[in-house]
C-alpha cells in the first residue's frame, strides 16, 4: 500500500476532471448518527450499518472500508499542503479506480446536481460528457484530450458514478479501458460493490470530504 503526496492545485493522477466539491455545500447536514433510510441492498456500495464488520476482512481507511485488493496495488492520494487523504486509487495493469466520499443530505439529490458540474468541467478543458445508463444507474463517460508521454495526441478516458447512502455520497471514477470496455469494467465493478461507506456521527455541510485516514502500513510512494 502506497500514498502519494498531491501538490495543491494539481489534478489527481489519472483524473482528467478533477472535480472536488460535491453539491449542496451551503446546507447543513445536522444528522448526529447515521439513520438506516434504506432496506439492505443485495451489492454496495454498503453504508455501515447494512454489514457484519465482524464478518468482512476489510482495510480501514476510515470513512472508507474495503477489502484488499487482489492484482490491485492500493494508492492515497495525500494533499501537500494539509497532509489530509483526498482520495483512494486502486490501480491495475489496464486502468485504474478513484473513490471519493462525501457528506449528503437525507433524501437528496447529489448526484443529479453534481453530474452537471463534472461534465461542465470536462468540457471546459475541451472534452466531452456523455451521460448514459450503466449497471449502477446515470453516469458520465467522460473523453479528454491529452498529449502521450511520447508527444503523440491521444483520448483519456474517464467513468464517473455517483453512489447514494443514507447521508452520504461516494463518487467512483474508473479510468483507461474499464471506463469504455464493459468486459473490461465487470471487475472494477465488483470493486465498488464491495465497498463500505462510515459516514461518521460529526455534522459536516452537504459536500465536504469524508475523511479519509493512512493506514499504519502505508509507505510513501517513491
Amino acid at each position: 500500500m502506497r500514498f502519494g503526496r498531491r501538490r495543491s492545485g494539481h489534478d489527481d493522477e489519472g483524473d482528467a476532471t478533477p472535480v472536488d466539491e460535491a453539491p449542496g455545500a451551503d446546507e447543513r447536514d445536522g444528522d448526529e448518527a447515521p439513520a438506516r433510510t434504506r432496506d439492505t441492498p443485495e451489492t454496495g456500495p454498503y453504508d455501515v450499518s447494512e454489514v457484519d464488520l465482524e464478518e468482512r476482512a476489510l482495510v480501514d481507511l476510515g470513512s472508507l472500508l474495503l477489502p484488499a485488493p487482489e492484482g490491485l496495488e492500493l494508492r492515497l492520494q495525500v494533499e501537500e499542503d494539509t497532509g489530509n487523504v483526498a482520495a483512494v486509487l486502486l490501480v491495475g495493469e489496464d486502468g485504474a479506480l478513484e473513490l471519493r466520499p462525501f457528506a449528503a443530505s437525507r433524501g437528496g439529490e447529489a448526484w443529479e446536481e453534481l453530474r452537471p458540474r463534472i461534465a461542465t468541467e470536462t468540457e471546459r478543458v475541451g472534452g466531452t460528457a456523455t451521460e448514459q445508463e450503466g449497471p449502477f444507474g446515470p453516469e458520465l463517460l467522460c473523453l479528454v484530450p491529452v498529449t502521450s508521454s511520447e508527444g503523440d495526441s491521444a483520448t483519456q478516458a474517464s467513468r464517473f458514478v455517483g453512489h447514494v447512502g443514507p447521508t452520504w455520497l461516494l463518487r467512483s471514477n474508473l479510468m483507461g479501458n474499464p471506463a469504455v470496455d464493459p468486459e473490461k469494467a465487470t471487475p472494477w465493478d465488483e470493486v465498488i460493490r464491495s465497498v463500505v461507506v462510515r459516514r461518521g456521527a460529526e455534522a459536516m455541510p452537504p459536500g465536504s470530504p469524508l475523511p479519509l485516514v493512512l493506514p499504519p502500513d502505508a509507505r510513501p510512494a517513491e
